[in-house]
């Protein structure tokens, strides 16, 4: 029998019930299990960013957890993130996501799709000529990575009024094109250090307009975007990630009351949007900000949420159990064990042997580190 101590809980194999494996309802979906794949990035494409038959068989390994999301894609070339990343920008891509998507729906799978904007970790030669844009002229103060290589962060351009109608249309026209190529929602990335958390940030957001200045004007581009999304493929198949405090990528938010208030003032521009979900990525999820967060988005405005911890420590099954179990969380969002276990709620469920995640393959390209992890049944094959 084995026991398991998380944060003073004791807890044994023999006596826990978990509801990890249960199905969930998230917008209008129903997820056959509570583990849920981060988005990762895993550059695969090439430089145009048309998804190709990896991604495929990358995404449908992977289909048994109970949602599958996408590493964040580019709605558009002027906002691209980083090399061999994929895109929903153009035709071609959404002819390329029909069959990924197909794939996991065969195999009773559900995909949304992250949509992102690098904002000022965006590296110049990623662009097609366009200048990085951000919140304010402030660099991350760290390195980005483009198709020549790693270099310091340029200073951005600080985005104008008059730009900010496109950003939000660029994100409308993606989610379009993921419904159109058959994926099933969009994830709205405002996590992490890119653009949208640049805005919400006061470390990254010195603006003084109505989008700067104070949490409610901090928030209001991230609101803007979720509400045209929303209005484009409906409530129901639109989710937002976010990431209070978790300090990357030149991110600050050290201030406590200032970083509840501004995601306060977020989901109270969004308050009367029936979400499919908000996912949180916290480095403490008992943390206050955690806490008050989490409190926010399920029991004032009734959201489904998502939960995990930050990129320090890899989650593994009594994290996810404690979140959904202990804390509340309506489904575990997991990464790193998922690249690793295409099959990994089979295996949880089952108890049977990990693989483990292999760092070294994580963004080289090519399907080594990418679709070869062995499955359980390729271990019954071989013996």
């Amino acid at each position: 029998m084995c026991t398991v101590v998380r944060f003073g809980l004791l807890h044994t194999e023999e006596d826990t019930v978990t509801k990890l494996f249960d199905s969930v309802q998230i917008g209008q979906y129903t997820l056959n299990n509570r583990v849920t794949m981060a988005p990762l990035t895993r550059q695969r494409a090439g430089e145009d960013g048309t998804p190709t038959e990896l991604h495929k068989e990358y995404y449908s390994q992977r289909a048994s957890a109970g949602l599958v999301v996408t590493e964040g894609v580019f709605p558009a070339y002027s906002c691209r993130s980083f090399p061999g990343q994929a895109g929903l920008a153009t035709d071609e891509h959404t002819e390329a996501w029909k069959p990924v998507a197909d794939a996991v729906h065969a195999r009773d799978g559900v995909i949304f799709a992250q949509v992102m904007h690098g904002g000022r970790t965006s590296h110049p030669d990623l662009l097609r000529d366009a200048p990085v844009k951000a919140p304010s002229a402030i660099a991350t103060g760290g390195q980005v990575r483009g198709f020549s290589g790693k270099t310091d962060g340029v200073v951005p351009e600080a985005l104008t009024v008059e730009e900010i109608p496109g950003i939000i249309e660029d994100f409308r026209q993606s989610a379009r094109r993921a419904v159109d190529a058959g994926l099933d929602g969009i994830e709205i990335h405002s996590a992490n250090g890119y653009l949208l958390h640049e805005f919400l940030a006061p470390s990254s957001n010195v603006r003084e307009d109505q989008y700067g200045g104070n949490p409610a004007h901090r928030a209001r581009l991230t609101a803007e975007v979720i509400r045209a999304v929303a209005e484009e493929i409906g409530e129901d198949r639109t989710a937002v990630r976010i990431s209070p405090q978790h300090h990357v990528q030149g991110i600050d938010e050290s201030d406590t009351q200032e970083t509840i208030a501004t995601y306060q003032a977020l989901f109270a521009h969004i308050s009367d949007l029936k979400l499919a979900y908000v996912s949180v990525l916290v480095n403490e999820p008992e943390g206050e900000v955690a806490t008050e967060v989490r409190r926010l988005i399920q029991q004032e405005h009734g959201w489904p949420l998502l939960l995990n911890s930050g990129f320090a420590v890899i989650s593994q099954l009594d994290d996810a159990q404690y979140w959904v179990d202990e804390l509340g969380a309506d489904a575990a969002v997991i990464g790193r064990m998922l690249i690793a276990n295409p099959d990994l709620v089979e295996r949880w469920e089952s108890g049977a042997e990990l693989n483990e995640p292999d760092q070294s393959t994580f963004y080289v390209g090519g399907a080594t580190g990418y679709v070869d992890y062995p499955t359980l049944e390729d271990a019954r094959v071989r013996s």
